[in-house]
């Protein structure tokens, strides 16, 4: 029988705030060092237990005297009076001031006996026996007095009080070695499924491996929220022992984050787990990404279910679950940002959920930012960075349309938009340029993905490489070339000579997917030689074992010929030269580096520009590669 669970009964998103804000996750009160304080945030009150400072003290460079001995003092008639001794920080005065006398000082030194006032240096000049005064004083002018920054008794600090430098300074002051602080809630990090790998672990992709992203993303979103993360062995989808490592986690931890393993799939158990050795509160959310989040408790420790795939768990966990960490560290709300954008192009969403939409920006050269969707999907872990913040789409919403103001919730303060997006055909030579432009952002989305990409307005730069003409105006900053064919095994042991000797030869080839420059280059090719053999160019394409096989990075093809999945692949002599591959040449193509004519006056374009002027040191350093001629 079938153990295939259906969601029902999808909570709201508002629902799940609520239902995560009332989960206990801590709040007790450990002590540390003042040394190890900065950042945490006192349980108690603290009070002053002296005086700072404990003793009367010198505010500036001077003199101690008795005010009253000053009276009638000024430039014209200075008041004269014998200097009786000095003192200095650190030290006991050993002299007293009397009528008629006064004690040379220092700043921050204790004022002698009977003294009661400091009159500053420059307002005195030195004479044969002693100082002469020119100008009257207060009593305590100049003077700070014992308790003048903090009296003993004194409220110093209260509860919920963020320890920085400032506090710091202040605590130390006051002589405190220890305080005492809210504990940052501990949260339990737990990743599921049979096809995690830990980074560094050893990875077997033919078995279906993948690397764990989640313990490390979301334990490191744990801190920032200002919870203390705690790893636990990564285990796979048995029931049994998914229940032991939660059981263990909930003993240790106030809070148990597990991703995977949520959904209403055969495999998926952790509903079950809950249910049985704890309390399910919720199971189900309208939002998306984040359907199958999960909210319950597991022994005396609260639990939150996130889902497996990163974008979907990361986004979750910080709109729905961080808030509540902050809370429980005794933390404020977190800082939060938003901007107003126009949609770049139209966006259709439907589906009836709450949708949190991940979008980049971009400026238009003229001010106004540009919002445009970067979903490609919860498992593509690339959204994470190439998205500046989200769009609440609601459930009723179909679409948006191009110049639609939306508000985009930043993922953080300090996130910025790039100087410059560029967008299209993966190169090598590409990549060192941009690493010489300050803050650029590259999607790869192949040539055709580039083109429509400026055409439609959103890119600032557009990187197309192939025959294909781009419709449009456009201001081209560059070009080069670079070799492009057949990467083959080392050696190249079937004796490949070019496209037909994939035709019905029991070869196996990885391809391009149709974005790629590299793509249209071949296709070209294959129709030039259908025509010479009289046939169609499908026929011919039908004829290549793996044609039909899309790669979507430039170096795949060459990774599968390395791995023995494919006997030739289509790629780039440079890429063949990196990885100790045969290759065989099938022609040049060039890559052409084009802006939007608006926005070349973008600093980040111009200097784009500039350093394709000088193309020729990189391309010297690249196999295959030449620049173009003047």
């Amino acid at each position: 029988m079938s153990d295939h669970r259906e969601f029902r009964d999808l909570a709201s998103p508002a629902d799940l705030r609520e239902t995560v804000a009332a989960l206990d996750l801590g709040g007790e009160t450990e002590r540390v060092a003042l040394r190890d304080a900065r950042g945490r945030v006192l349980a108690e009150r603290i009070d002053a237990a002296l005086d700072v400072p404990g003793f009367d003290r010198a505010a500036m460079d001077g003199y101690a005297v008795r005010a009253e001995d000053t009276v009638g003092a000024g430039e014209a008639d200075p008041v004269a009076l014998a200097v009786a001794g000095a003192v200095h920080p650190g030290e006991e005065p050993d002299c007293t001031v009397t009528p008629g006398t006064a004690v040379e000082i220092s700043t921050g030194a204790v004022l002698p006996p009977n003294a009661d006032a400091v009159v500053m240096v420059e307002d005195t000049s030195e004479t044969g026996n002693g100082v002469a005064v020119r100008t009257a004083v207060a009593p305590g002018e100049h003077v700070m007095t014992a308790g003048a920054d903090v009296a003993a008794g004194q409220r110093a600090l209260g509860p919920g009080t963020r320890l920085t430098p400032r506090e710091v300074g202040l605590l130390s002051a006051l002589g405190v070695e220890s305080v005492p602080v809210v504990a940052p809630p501990v949260v339990g990090i737990v990743s599921t499924g049979e096809e995690l790998v830990r980074p560094g672990a050893d990875l077997h992709p033919e078995a279906g491996q993948i690397h764990d992203v989640n313990s490390y993303a979301i334990g490191t979103a744990v801190e920032a929220a200002g919870g203390e993360p705690s790893y636990y062995p990564h285990v796979g989808d048995d029931e049994a022992a998914l229940e032991s490592c939660l059981v263990d986690a909930a003993e240790e931890c106030d809070l148990v984050l597990s991703s995977g393993s949520t959904s209403a799939g055969a495999i998926d158990v952790v509903h079950r787990v809950i249910e049985r050795r704890g309390d399910l509160l919720l199971h189900g959310v309208a939002v998306k990404p984040g359907k199958p989040t999960l909210v319950g408790r597991i022994g005396g420790a609260a639990y939150v279910g996130l889902p497996g795939y990163p974008v979907s768990a990361l986004t979750i966990f910080r709109r729905f679950v961080a808030p509540a960490v902050r809370d429980a560290a005794g933390l404020p709300d977190a800082r939060t940002a938003s901007v107003t954008a126009e949609m770049a192009v139209r966006e259709r969403f439907g589906e009836g959920r709450h949708r949190l939409v991940p979008v980049g920006l971009v400026d238009d050269g003229e001010g106004t930012l540009l919002a445009y969707s970067v979903d490609k999907g919860s498992g593509a872990t690339t959204t994470l960075v190439d998205a500046d913040g989200v769009v609440d789409v609601g459930p009723d919403t179909d679409y948006r349309s191009p110049g639609e103001d939306v508000s985009v919730a930043l993922f953080s303060p300090d996130v910025r938009p790039p100087r410059a997006l560029v967008v299209g055909e993966d190169d090598p030579v590409l990549s060192r340029v941009l690493d010489d432009i300050e803050r650029p952002r590259f999607l790869a989305r192949g040539s055709r993905g580039g083109a429509r990409w400026l055409r439609d307005g959103i890119a600032d730069v557009a990187v197309v490489a192939g025959p294909g003409t781009l419709e449009g105006d456009t201001t081209e900053l560059g070009r080069w070339h670079r070799e492009w064919g057949l990467v083959v095994p080392a050696g190249n042991p079937d004796d490949v000579r070019g496209p037909l000797d994939l035709v019905n030869e029991d070869r196996r080839f990885a391809n391009r997917d149709g974005e790629s420059g590299l793509r249209a280059s071949f296709d070209a090719l294959l129709g030039t030689l259908s025509e010479e053999r009289e046939e169609g160019n499908e026929s011919l394409a039908a004829s290549i074992e793996g044609y039909e096989v899309e790669t979507h990075a430039s170096e795949s093809p060459a990774r599968r010929v390395a791995a023995g999945a494919a006997d030739a692949g289509l790629g780039l002599r440079a890429t063949a030269t990196r990885l100790d591959l045969g290759f065989v040449s099938l022609g040049t193509e060039t890559v052409r580096v084009l802006a939007n004519p608006c926005r070349t006056g973008k600093p980040a374009v111009s200097a784009l520009g500039q350093q394709i002027e000088d193309i020729e040191g990189v391309t010297d350093e690249v196999p295959g590669y030449v620049a173009s001629p003047e």
